[in-house]
């Protein structure tokens, strides 16, 4: 048991101090924050901020870009060989959750998230009916979110999901197919509604 202990202890210690870290208050914990992820992610541009209790799991297959914002208690995951590569000038609010388990999360530049977006990879099976869901696997896809993209409070992105440059996602929507690029789409499972068009000409 002792051996086991001691053989356990070095993991112990990175967890209790990542645990702290998350929670450190104020401009220290700021900065202790993007020392962390410089050291500990897969790439991380300049002037990450990242919020308290932000949660990283998986952390060498993760890219974040520069001036990336990420808001309190948001939560990146990659379990498996799923990469999350994020770009520059992302502005992420509270509650975010990107979650890629075998599938790749590819987010593009000045991208806006609101308050408790999901964006998954994986989905469960749920085909057969003699065993329970949770044994019957997840199907995978990739996700492409492209720049200037804005997606609003509470919505949630599917795998297998292309999101063109310039379009908007209206809060509470359900994204499982593509939205071509300046489109302003919403609903469940979410429609395009209208395209943008530029009213400066």
């Amino acid at each position: 048991m002792l051996t086991m202990i001691i053989k356990l202890l070095p993991s112990e210690v990175l967890t209790w101090f990542e645990e702290l870290l998350k929670y450190l208050p104020g401009y220290v914990g700021i900065m202790m924050r993007r020392i962390y992820c410089n050291l500990r992610l897969r790439s991380c541009g300049a002037h990450a901020f990242i919020g308290v209790g932000v949660t990283f799991i998986g952390a060498r297959n993760i890219e974040l870009g520069g001036e990336v914002i990420l808001g309190a208690n948001s939560f990146l995951g990659s379990y498996g060989v799923g990469r999350i590569s994020v770009g520059s000038r992302l502005l992420g609010n509270r509650n975010v959750v990107i979650s890629a388990v075998e599938g790749n999360i590819t987010i593009g530049n000045n991208v806006l998230l609101g308050p408790n977006v999901v964006i998954v990879s994986d989905n469960h099976k749920y085909d057969r009916l003699d065993i329970p869901i949770r044994a019957q696997g997840t199907s995978t896809g990739e996700i492409l979110i492209e720049d200037d993209v804005w997606i609003g409070a509470n919505s949630v992105i599917l795998p297998n999901v292309k999101i063109g440059r310039g379009s908007i996602i209206a809060a509470g929507a359900v994204v499982n197919r593509d939205i071509s690029p300046n489109s302003i789409a919403g609903g469940v499972p979410a429609k395009i509604i209208r395209i943008r068009t530029d009213s400066s000409q």
